[in-house]
This record gives structure tokens, C-alpha cells and sequence, in this order.
């Protein structure tokens, strides 16, 4: 081929490279082109239909959850005053429940297990994540009530806790001190009380009786107490209830969680109360269990058990900070509301407890002739004392034959002065004295049981991890308490709630203050979750 002819053929097959890629050379010209493969377009991502901190456009399509506009970086689609019929709230990005007012779930079904024809049986369903708030207008009325006969299954997870809050932490306003934005979390169930108030519609003044019943403080009408012992109110499980609490008038106050009644068929598990401004939990009568009870900041009594309690609680954390407190606040109060007499006289059961407190005043009060067994405790105050136990029907010896309750004339068998085993006092003072005792008497009592030390030290380090004068201590088989055919309490091996191996129980379900600080993944207490 002419160097000519060859240059003539390159040049010719210039165009036909260019052109598109269905053209393909004439038969004859010696070359076909072979089309280039088209590339595959990059895939783009399906944005979420609401990014993270945005509020969502609208409410879930949820029977009888109304929209009620925008706050902080959420949708607030607000509940039904009554819920009467079960509803379930999803998780949805960019959406939290508004509280406005009173919620009350079902329409009271009486203290029996075959309930009353007025009544109504409602559940609630929350599913984790779920961020709830109270409107905070009224701190006395925005609250969440549960009626007898109804349920509460709030069920979050470690890593997904449904929360409890108020408008305040949605808009970001609120602080380490904030606190009695609204009225808290109530669940009323049909289990044995002992005091039962004529006033309160009681058909029967008998204690455990289904006609025994009374009314939550700071209600005004929401009952409790039958004799279904094993009742069913449902699950609260990796829950969250902050800046509640408010105390309306002396003794009718509103708490974070309260329970009155409730069960043994209820579940209350791993529940962090934050900066009430009265009690964190306080139990009237019932019989229902709980584990993994963490209050902070709480104003008040961190856990307080009244009216003929009989129940287990293990594993409770209370942490008190600078600056706050009532009247009287302490970490634990156990008592009778003065009926010293009254049945079922109380029955409390602690294992694993881990007291801190800060203020002027005793960390423990026992009163009111109330039974109570407490183990494997740590009491750090540093300002007051441990221990005091007031009245001498607390500290006198067990006893089939008391004097009667005067209102009912039923016996109330007395198991003799509180029992301690495998606690730990490291406080300003071991004991103080109580209403007609003296602190000589409450230091006879706790005396009475094995492996306690009411002089201990280094009990504690970073706030609520255990010390080397705790991880040294003996343990108490805490299951040998349980009652028979139970098996709720475990036997851990360790003094305390925490132990340097299970810290983490308390992560990631708790949210963190400048003085609690539990390592959370799931962040400060003033903030939320955007997601």
C-alpha cells in the first residue's frame, strides 16, 4: 500500500469513529466498528423522607392523634385526652407525642378481676425510641394516667428508650436544674392496698379487700387497690421520665413514676426518673416487682413505698445532686402514711442498692411499722446520716397478734424491726434519731443482721462505681428472699447496683447530667434524639 493510499484510509475512517454508537461501517471497507459500552449511571441514594432534626411534614395516620404544629426539631402530633380503645404510637422520624392536658387510658374497671360494667379496658402501646412530651402549661394536669383494668406497654430498648419529657427539653431550654415541668407517668392497677378511704368510694375498709381502693395524690380521681394480686398493667421497660414532678399541696404530690396498686403481673424494668421535683418512683401498695430503678436529681425521696407494699426491687441507683431537696428529701423512705396497723402490713424487699446523697438529711427512712429487708447495700452521705427508723411499731419484735387496725379490726402480723445484711454505711453520721427512737435503737437494728459495716470506707469511686472497701465486701445471697414459687431476685455476688463487670447495664438506656454521668450513648439529658 502507497504511503499515499494508506493516509487516504486513515482519514476516511475518522468520521466513521466519530459517529454514533449504532453506526457501523459499510460492508467492504475492511474495519467495523465496535461500539463503546455504556457506563452504568452512579446509583443515587433514596434521601429519607425526613432527615435527621427536621420535622416530619405530617402526623402518622394514628385514630385519634391530632397534628398540633412544630416544636424544637419535631412534628408534635398530640394523644387523645381519653384513649379508650387500644392505640399504638410508631416510631417515625421527625415526630414526637404531645401530652396537652390529662391522658387518661381506659375508664376505671374497678378492684376485681371481672371488672364493673361503667368501666373500659384500653392498652397503650409505645414502641421504642418514641419521644413523648407535656405541653408543661400545667404542671399539676399534664400527665399520663393508666386505670385500673388498662395498660401501659412502653417497651424500649437499651439503644431505642422511650422517653418521657417536657416541652422545655424539646426546645432545648431546659438545664441540669430543671425540674416540676409536668406531672409524670401514673399507673393505677387492682392489686391489694392497706389503706382504704371511705372518701375515695371504698366499699369495704378492709385492707386487700376489692372493695379497698383509694385515690393517687394529685389526681383527684384516678382509683387504685382490689385483690387481683397478680394484676396485669403492663410493661414499662427501658424507659426515660424526666422534669416531672410537682408537689400540688402538702402530701398530694405528683412523682415521676407512680404506681398504685399495680400488680405482680406488670413489668417494670431498667426506668431512669431525672430531676423530679418530689419522689422519682413511689409505690402505694400492689405487689408488683422492679429491677434497674435509676433516679437522678430527684428533689424529694429517690424511692419511697407506702400503703402495705409487698414486693422485690433489685438493683436501684440514687443519686442526688447539690442545691436540691424538699422538706425531707432522702433516697429511700419506707412507710405507712401513719395507719401503723393497717393490712397487709408492708413487705419491702431491696438487694443492690446504691444511695448517694449530698444533702442535710438522712439518706434512709423507715417508719410507720413497716416490714423491710434490705441487702447488699451502699449508703454514701456526706452530709447527714444513713439511717433512721422511726416509731416504735417499726423496731418492735415480729408478732402474730398486734393490735388491730381500728378502722377494720383485721391483724396485721408483724415481721419485727427492718434486717439488714451486706450493707455498707459511709455517711457523715451512721445514724440519726426518728420520731420516739433514738439512733442508738436504729444502729441496735441494723446490728441484728451479718456482714454489715456502718463505718465503712472507699466505698465508692467516680461517683457510683464500687470502691475497694465494696468489691471487698461479702455479698448476700439475695435470692434466698424470694418468696415461694419465685425467682425474681438473683444473687449477683456483688455489693451495691453496680459492679465493675456490669457497669454497662446502666449505658445507653440513661441519659447523662454533670452529676451522673453514665457513659450513654444515648447522650445528655437536656438533649434528645434527633432520629
Amino acid at each position: 500500500m502507497t504511503k499515499f493510499r494508506a493516509l487516504l484510509l486513515v482519514t476516511t475512517l475518522l468520521p466513521l469513529a466519530a459517529c454514533g454508537a449504532d453506526d457501523i461501517a459499510s460492508p467492504g471497507e475492511g474495519v467495523i466498528i465496535v461500539p463503546p459500552s455504556t457506563p452504568t449511571p452512579p446509583t443515587t441514594p433514596t434521601p429519607p423522607t425526613t432527615p435527621p432534626g427536621t420535622p416530619a411534614a405530617g402526623c402518622p395516620g394514628i385514630a385519634g392523634v391530632t397534628d398540633a404544629g412544630v416544636v424544637g426539631n419535631f412534628r408534635a402530633c398530640r394523644l387523645p385526652s381519653s384513649i379508650t380503645t387500644d392505640l399504638r404510637l410508631t416510631r417515625n422520624p421527625g415526630v414526637a407525642y404531645l401530652i396537652d392536658g390529662r391522658v387518661d387510658v381506659g375508664i376505671d374497671l374497678g378492684g376485681t378481676a371481672a371488672g364493673n360494667s361503667t368501666g373500659r379496658s384500653a392498652i397503650l402501646t409505645i414502641d421504642p425510641g418514641v419521644v413523648i412530651f407535656a405541653n408543661s402549661g400545667d404542671a399539676t394536669n399534664d400527665l399520663l394516667a393508666i386505670n385500673r383494668g388498662s395498660r401501659l406497654n412502653a417497651e424500649g430498648t437499651s439503644t431505642l428508650p422511650i422517653i418521657f419529657t417536657a416541652k422545655e427539653n424539646v426546645l432545648g431550654t431546659a438545664t441540669d436544674t430543671s425540674q416540676g415541668l409536668w406531672g409524670g407517668v401514673i399507673i393505677a392497677g387492682r392489686a391489694p392496698i392497706s389503706d382504704c378511704s371511705a372518701a375515695a368510694g371504698s366499699t369495704s375498709l378492709v385492707g386487700g379487700s376489692s372493695g379497698c381502693q383509694n385515690i393517687i395524690e394529685g389526681t383527684g380521681n384516678v382509683a387504685y387497690g382490689g385483690d387481683v394480686f397478680n394484676d396485669n398493667s403492663g410493661i414499662l421497660r427501658y424507659v426515660q421520665i424526666r422534669y416531672s414532678g410537682t408537689a400540688i399541696s402538702a402530701g398530694n404530690e405528683l412523682q415521676g413514676l407512680t404506681t398504685g396498686g399495680v400488680g405482680r403481673g406488670t413489668t417494670v424494668d431498667h426506668i431512669q426518673i431525672h430531676n423530679s421535683a418530689d419522689d422519682g418512683i413511689e409505690i402505694f401498695g400492689g405487689t408488683h416487682n422492679a429491677r434497674y430503678l435509676v433516679m437522678t436529681g430527684t428533689d424529694d425521696d429517690d424511692l419511697d413505698t407506702d400503703f402495705g407494699y409487698n414486693g422485690s426491687i433489685q438493683f436501684v441507683l440514687g443519686i442526688k445532686r447539690t442545691g436540691n431537696g424538699s422538706s425531707d428529701p432522702a433516697n429511700l423512705e419506707v412507710d405507712s402514711n401513719n395507719n401503723r396497723e393497717a393490712a397487709p402490713r408492708q413487705q419491702l424487699r431491696l438487694a443492690n442498692f446504691t444511695f448517694i446523697s449530698p444533702l442535710a438529711f438522712q439518706s434512709m427512712h423507715i417508719r410507720g411499722g413497716a416490714d423491710a429487708t434490705l441487702v447488699n447495700g451502699i449508703v454514701r452521705n456526706t452530709a447527714s446520716s444513713c439511717l433512721v427508723i422511726s416509731h416504735q411499731e417499726t423496731l418492735r419484735a415480729a408478732t402474730n397478734s398486734p393490735p388491730a387496725d381500728p378502722a377494720s379490726g383485721v391483724v396485721a402480723p408483724d415481721r419485727g424491726p427492718p434486717l439488714f445484711n451486706s450493707v455498707l454505711f459511709e455517711c457523715l453520721s451512721a445514724f440519726g434519731n426518728g420520731v420516739s427512737t433514738t439512733a442508738a435503737e436504729a444502729q441496735t437494728a441494723f446490728n441484728l443482721g451479718t456482714n454489715n459495716n456502718s463505718a465503712a470506707m472507699n466505698t465508692l469511686i467516680s461517683t457510683y462505681l464500687p470502691g475497694a472497701g465494696a468489691t471487698g465486701a461479702t455479698a448476700f445471697a439475695a435470692a434466698s428472699l424470694n418468696p415461694a414459687g419465685e425467682a425474681f431476685l438473683i444473687s449477683p455476688g456483688f455489693v451495691g447496683a453496680v459492679s465493675a463487670s456490669n457497669q454497662a447495664e446502666y449505658q445507653g438506656w440513661t441519659c447523662n447530667s454533670s452529676f451522673a454521668n453514665f457513659g450513654s450513648t444515648s447522650g445528655s439529658c437536656t438533649a434528645l434524639p434527633v432520629s
